[in-house]
């Protein structure tokens, strides 16, 4: 592999973690300064987010927005945070809300290597129903909820996310992405 930070190389996105692990208070503060760092187009910063730690209420809400197959994991995971953007006006504005959250969410991701913490993004959730459930203002849209927390035993996980969490990880070659 080309040179390439440990931070970026080592990052993984594991369904198993640790349930006794807690994020701590300072924990959370530093990858919510990671993400409010991320570039954003005019430095617009239009991501916003919930946290919610184990149990508590945020968590909670979160949670039963996950379809049920990512619920057998992520009901470990310490934290649950959704990602969300405002609203904008203008063409092409929501595309550059949705990509500066991206950002804010790699961003994230990164500290969270960095602080020994893991990190899976998921898309699949009901956005409606969680944008109720956490009483988000009109024009706040959910695109991403980030499972957090310490690598736990894979072997705790189900049969069939055990296969997956244990395989060998695979990335395309760099040649298959470029487009020209």
């Amino acid at each position: 592999m080309t040179d390439l930070t440990p931070l970026l190389a080592f990052r993984w996105s594991p369904r198993a973690f640790d349930p006794q692990a807690e994020l701590t208070g300072d924990e959370a503060t530093s990858l919510l300064e990671a993400a409010r760092w991320a570039p954003s187009a005019g430095n617009a910063q239009p991501w916003r987010f919930a946290l919610g730690h184990r149990q508590d209420e945020t968590w909670k809400r979160i949670l039963v927005s996950l379809p049920e197959p990512e619920q057998r994991w992520a009901r470990h995971a310490g934290a649950l945070l959704v990602g969300a953007h405002t609203g904008a006006a203008g063409p092409g504005a929501a595309e550059r809300a949705a990509y500066d959250l991206g950002q804010a969410i790699a961003h994230l991701t990164v500290q969270a290597t960095a602080l020994g913490l893991h990190a899976r993004q998921l898309t699949r959730f009901d956005r409606a129903a969680l944008a109720v459930d956490l009483d988000l203002a009109a024009g706040v849209r959910p695109l991403v909820v980030v499972a957090i927390g310490r690598l736990g035993d894979p072997s705790a996980l189900p049969d069939d996310l055990r296969d997956r969490e244990t395989a060998l990880r695979h990335r395309r070659p760099l040649a298959a992405l470029l487009l020209a």
